[in-house]
Order: C-alpha cells, then sequence, then structure tokens
C-alpha cells in the first residue's frame, strides 16, 4: 500500500519520521513521501523529513501550548499554503494519505481534524489519521483535547487509526523512554501493515494487496492494529498451531487499542516465507477471528517476507463501540466538566454534545 505521511504537532512529526525510516531501512518503498506540519519551530529542527512551519504571525513559532482550538484555527487559516506545499507531494499512484498526530496536545489534535477535511475536499484518495491518545496520567487537559479531537477527526477522515499510549508503556520506564519505544513499535506495525503487498520477495498463495486494507477501513469510523511475531519452523506443517496462536496474541494481547475485539470488519496478515506459511493455519485463524470479531467481513492473506520467523498482523475496522474507546471518551468527559457540570453516559459521548467537536 504506497502511502504519503503527514505529520502534524510534535508526536505527529516524530511518529511520521519514525515510519518513513523503517520502511527505508526495510526497502519496502511503500511510503512515497513524509512531510511534517508545526507551529513549534524547535520540534521541526529536530527532524530529518521535510517540514513546514505555519502559525508563525500567531504564536511566533513557540507552539499552541495545548491549545488545540488554536491549533485548528491556524491549520484552517493556512490551509491553502499547507495543500499548495502537499500538492507535488502526493503522487498519482498513492494509495492513501496518513495524517499522524497526538491526540491530546495542540497542533496535532487540532491540526489534523482540520486538514482531513481539507484533503477530502480535494483528493479522492483515503484520508486516514493514525491518532495517538495520551495516556492515563498525562493530565487532564490531554483527555479533553483528546476527547474533542477524536469526535472531530472520525467525522473528517475516511478511518482513524487509533494508538493508546497505556497499551505499548511498560512500568519502570521514563516518558522519553515510553514514547521511543512506543513509536518504534507504531512504525514496525504500521510500516508492515502498509508493506503488505507491495514489497514481494517471494510468491505468496493469497497476497494481500491495498484493495483489501482500503476495504477493511471502508466503513469508517475507528481502526486498531495488532501484532504478533514467534520463530517460524522449516516445515510448514508445524506452524499451524503457530499461526493459531500468534492471530490470538495480536487480537487479544496486542492490539493497539487493547479489548477492542468486537469489529465492523477484519483482516489478518500472516507475514513470512510463504513455504511455512501453512495455509490450513491461515484459514484455521481466519475462522477463529470471524467467531471472535463477530464480523463476516473478515479478509486475509500472505505477506511474503525473507525472514525466519512468523508475524501475524490483525487490522480491526469499526471497533468505536468497543470498552475501551467507551471508558476513554468517559475520561475525557470527566475532564472536560471541570469547566462544565453536564453529565453524559459514556455510552452515548460520540453522539452526545458533552464533548464539542473542534469545529
Amino acid at each position: 500500500m504506497k502511502v504519503v505521511l503527514i505529520g502534524i504537532g510534535q508526536a505527529g512529526g516524530k511518529v511520521t519520521q519514525a515510519l518513513a525510516e523503517f520502511d527505508y531501512d526495510m526497502g519496502f518503498e511503500a511510503v512515497q513521501g513524509a512531510f511534517a506540519v508545526n507551529t513549534a519551530e524547535s520540534d521541526l529542527q529536530n527532524l530529518d523529513i521535510d517540514t513546514m512551519l505555519i502559525g508563525r504571525d500567531r504564536v511566533k513559532g513557540h507552539g499552541v501550548g495545548g491549545d488545540n482550538e488554536l491549533g485548528a484555527e491556524i491549520m484552517q487559516a493556512e490551509a491553502t499554503e499547507v495543500m499548495d506545499e502537499l500538492d507535488g507531494r502526493i503522487a498519482t499512484d498513492a494509495d492513501a494519505v496518513i495524517i499522524v498526530a497526538g491526540l491530546g496536545g495542540g497542533t496535532g489534535s487540532g491540526g489534523a481534524p482540520a486538514l482531513a477535511k481539507e484533503l477530502q475536499r480535494v483528493y479522492e484518495l483515503p484520508i486516514y489519521v493514525l491518532g495517538i491518545l495520551p495516556g492515563r496520567d498525562e493530565g487532564a487537559i490531554y483527555q479533553a483535547n483528546a476527547g474533542r479531537s477524536l469526535k472531530t477527526v472520525v467525522r473528517e477522515s475516511t478511518s482513524t487509526i487509533l494508538i493508546d499510549n497505556d497499551a505499548w508503556h511498560k512500568s519502570g520506564e521514563s516518558m522519553e523512554q515510553g514514547y521511543d519505544a512506543i513509536n518504534e513499535q507504531i512504525s514496525q506495525r504500521m510500516g508492515l501493515l502498509f508493506a503488505s503487498g507491495e514489497n514481494i520477495e517471494g510468491v505468496g498463495e493469497s497476497v494481500v494487496d491495498s484493495s483489501e486494507i482500503i476495504n477493511t477501513l471502508r466503513g469508517g469510523g475507528i481502526a486498531s492494529l495488532g501484532y504478533a511475531t514467534a520463530s517460524a519452523s522449516p516445515d510448514a506443517g508445524e506452524n499451524i498451531n503457530t499461526i493459531t496462536s500468534l492471530t490470538r496474541e495480536a487480537l487479544l494481547t496486542g492490539m493497539s487499542l487493547p479489548q477492542a475485539v468486537e469489529a465492523e470488519a477484519a483482516l489478518l496478515v500472516i507475514a513470512g516465507k510463504p513455504d511455512r506459511i501453512a495455509r490450513k493455519g491461515v484459514e484455521r485463524a481466519r475462522k477463529w477471528l470471524e467467531e471472535e470479531t463477530g464480523s463476516l467481513q473478515v479478509r486475509g492473506g500472505d505477506f511474503p517476507l525473507e525472514t525466519d520467523r512468523l508475524a501475524a498482523l490483525v487490522l480491526l475496522g469499526g471497533v468505536e463501540r468497543s470498552q475501551r474507546v467507551e471508558e476513554f471518551m468517559d475520561r475525557a468527559r470527566e475532564a472536560e466538566s471541570q469547566n462544565d457540570e453536564r453529565e453524559v453516559s459514556a455510552k452515548d459521548a460520540f453522539e452526545n454534545e458533552d464533548l464539542d467537536q473542534l469545529f
């Protein structure tokens, strides 16, 4: 799947660079371009990809200080200039545009939905947002920001692939170590997903292509991505149980949005040497995935890769009604209600106006 990456804000820029570096190091050539936009000049100076500073007249290059309404206003005001910069970067053979942003800060959480809306207006390509939720301990303002941003970005994007910082954060890690580890996990998982079907080193029996990723995300809403890997036996028959176990691990313990199991659609990708991928194992794993997710739209296929390991990628589309999302929206609503005493159930948070959308 050939993609163009646009990082918005500090976290968005860092993750975009990590994704571009992973794709380059692996030789996949799935990333067709990487670009970062921010209101804070210092954050852009630390990146090796192309960058653009916005909001100079408003914030003098110092960022928006966590004010995502201001972040949205600046992106809307300078949308023409940003789109001009992107015009030559979105190649005709690109399958999708991916906006990458942390949803808890200011520039990313405000700018991502504003840019998604503008890109949807101009391009016929799918416009996906890779959104990163703040952890539970990151403060009330970040929870409230992310709640409002998530509501808005789900409306404005083709689909929003959600990463929960708490999913991959290990106890005992410093904040910087935690973010670096999370960025590495994001780049590996998303990088493998993008590369599926693009860089074929062998001939698989049923190779995944970009249309299957696009169709899995076609229903919109929120998506989640899981991953698991293990050593592979040279004998494909001995890998039947390995493939089913990896699929279970990816769904039950390796998702970017934990506890999000029920889904509208799913995609299972098994990566490894084609002669080590057991068809019986893949079919069993797909059937189990159908039962576990409750979805009748479970696609699947191989990703031929020169490695002695097998890996399972599980992409779920339409998980916005999951327990994890409801819990987060409840947390965001409570943070917002510090200034507003209105009450609403977490289950209705997406429809209720207790958390206003950004625009």
